[in-house]
């Protein structure tokens, strides 16, 4: 297998690559991203919700961001972009950042990986929302409802990201959500 890469096309964010026949997209800005499961004291899941433009709806998600996307974090350890992410899009701090998981995103169509924490200990700070132009809608979710409650938002024409069920599992076979 080659490693010559030719560049197909180059955007602000994102870029399409070709490996011999395989084609495939990169983010020239980022080295990954971190996707976050935080959990009250209580046993609630704090989602979010927001609009993504590829898919044209709202989807429902774990707290998520790129690595090293800005000049200020590069270089910065995964936990601390998770923290960060964290606090951006929640309002939330986390005592415990938590590693649970890093995996291929769609190892078929990006060289991404994606690095999954869960967040316990959490002290409110702030609303959440996220930054500059992000729309950011916090959810808290009981875990024994959220099955119920993702159905519901299902039907009302959310998307629903499967991070979450990834991270669920996770969370439940290291014993962080034993309710």
């Amino acid at each position: 297998m080659s490693n010559d890469r030719k560049t197909l096309a180059e955007g602000k964010y994102l870029g399409l690559y070709e490996r011999g026949t395989w084609e495939f997209a990169e983010r020239p800005n980022s080295t990954g991203v971190v996707g976050i499961l935080p959990i009250t004291e209580d046993g609630e899941l704090v989602l979010i919700e927001q609009y993504r433009v590829p898919v044209q709806a709202k989807v429902i998600e774990i707290p998520a961001g790129l690595v090293g996307d800005e000049l200020e974090h590069a270089g910065e350890p995964l936990e601390d972009t998770a923290q960060r992410e964290l606090l951006e899009e929640t309002g939330y701090r986390a005592d415990t950042i938590t590693p649970l998981l890093s995996s291929p995103t769609s190892a078929g169509m990006t060289t991404e990986t994606t690095h999954f924490f869960a967040a316990t200990g959490l002290a409110r700070e702030h609303n959440g929302g996220g930054v500059a132009d992000e729309e950011i809608i916090v959810h808290h979710v009981s875990h024994n409802e959220l099955g119920e409650w993702l159905t519901k938002k299902e039907k009302e024409g959310y998307l629903i990201d499967f991070k979450i069920h990834a991270c669920l599992y996770l969370v439940r076979q290291l014993g962080l959500l034993n309710y």
